[in-house]
């Protein structure tokens, strides 16, 4: 058989990559004749970067970027061989992200995605025709404003002087200006992998849904929801572009927003973005069986995650498919799924994951060809 193990991370105790190391070495145990390819996966956040460059043999790079709060950060990005070419891979919270600063600092009225941008501007001197760029877990609020700025936009007050960093600064935004954007960025495609479809403004915004967990007060969520309408309202007027209710516009902060308007941004749903990537459909196409999986199957999983993507494209291949997680919430109706806590208990599958998957995934190879599912 040719098996195809294209798992997202188990949160908290295994990477992608580890989890699909696991699967293949227990499968291997079993079924010495198969031919076992690892492709590990994820879904745009968290993990995106070390899951492409593991599937695509890519390169890692660092740079000295601005933190949230204006804190150094040395931050890593990717160059790895995509399907257009050459592409980079940034992760926003590499950068921007709400690990990096302690809970009592957290204010997204202050907080800006200027390092983010410093992060695009050090990939693109490597010339990538495609940059990625995945935008979970921020701790912004700013629009995108600062990642502009550091690309070259000019965001001016009244008085013809750049605005302030911060989601409460897009108030005194009175025009933009983009002459001075870096000539790279026209002649690079970009591509925001996006985990959430929320819109910039309103009740379901990013200020009014994520802006608590970033610290925002009630009266910083009204403030911040106000600000970027206005950001909103100043890029319709001199951009031509409107970005209030763009599905996912609203993603890290409304950085979804402002790459479109800033940088001619597609957004895409993270999963689909890295299956096309790492050549997925081509890769099931080569494939008797995939298995995939994440740390908890949940009611999530089974919309826009990673196993909810591989089941999806394997469904389209006519692959079959078999899902091993850590704990299963959820079942399907036509889609075996073992999980390492219903067959070692939870101890084991917390403190000793690795093996564990191992073990699960010999037992299921020995199990062919009447696959059931576990517990």
């Amino acid at each position: 058989m040719r098996v195809l193990i294209a798992p997202d991370k188990f949160r908290g105790t295994l990477t992608a990559a580890q989890a699909a190391h696991a699967v293949a070495s227990g499968w291997r145990r079993a079924r010495p004749g198969d031919t076992v390819v690892e492709v590990p996966m994820a879904d745009g956040g968290e993990g995106t970067l070390d899951a492409m460059v593991e599937a695509l043999e890519g390169a890692r790079r660092r740079a000295s970027v601005h933190g949230p709060l204006d804190d150094p950060v040395d931050a890593e990005y990717a160059i790895v061989s995509g399907p257009s070419g050459e592409t980079a891979v940034v992760e926003m919270a590499r950068a921007s992200g709400l690990a990096l600063i302690g809970e009592a600092r957290r204010d997204p009225t202050r907080t800006s995605t200027f390092g983010t941008g410093e992060l695009i501007r050090a990939a693109l001197s490597h010339g990538p025709a495609e940059v990625i760029v995945c935008i979970g877990g921020s701790a912004t609020n700013d629009g995108g404003a600062g990642l502009a700025q550091a690309l070259g936009v000019r965001l001016l007050n009244a008085s013809g002087g750049e605005i302030g960093p911060g989601g409460a600064s897009l108030l005194d935004l009175d025009r933009i200006d983009v002459s001075g954007l870096e000539h790279a960025v026209t002649r690079t495609r970009f591509l925001v992998a996006c985990d959430v479809d929320n819109p910039l403004t309103g009740p379901r915004g990013a200020s009014v849904v994520f802006g608590p967990q970033k610290g925002a007060t009630s009266a910083d969520v009204l403030l911040l929801d106000r600000a970027l309408g206005h950001l909103a309202a100043v890029i319709y007027r001199d951009l031509g572009l409107d970005v209030r209710d763009l599905a996912g516009g609203g993603s890290a902060g409304g950085l979804g927003a402002g790459m479109v308007a800033f940088l001619g941004a597609h957004l895409r749903p993270g999963v689909e973005l890295v299956m096309d990537a790492v050549g997925l459909g081509r890769r099931l196409a080569a494939a008797d069986l995939v298995l995939t999986g994440e740390g908890a199957l949940d009611q999530q999983s089974l919309h826009g995650k990673v196993p909810d993507g591989v089941i999806e494209a394997a469904r389209a291949s006519g692959v079959p498919a078999v899902v091993l997680c850590g704990r299963a919430e959820a079942r399907l109706l036509d889609v075996p799924v073992f999980d390492l806590v219903g067959r070692f208990g939870e101890g084991r599958a917390m403190t000793d994951a690795r093996a564990a998957l191992e073990d699960l995934a010999e037992e299921v190879a020995a199990g062919l060809p009447g696959l059931s599912s576990g517990p």
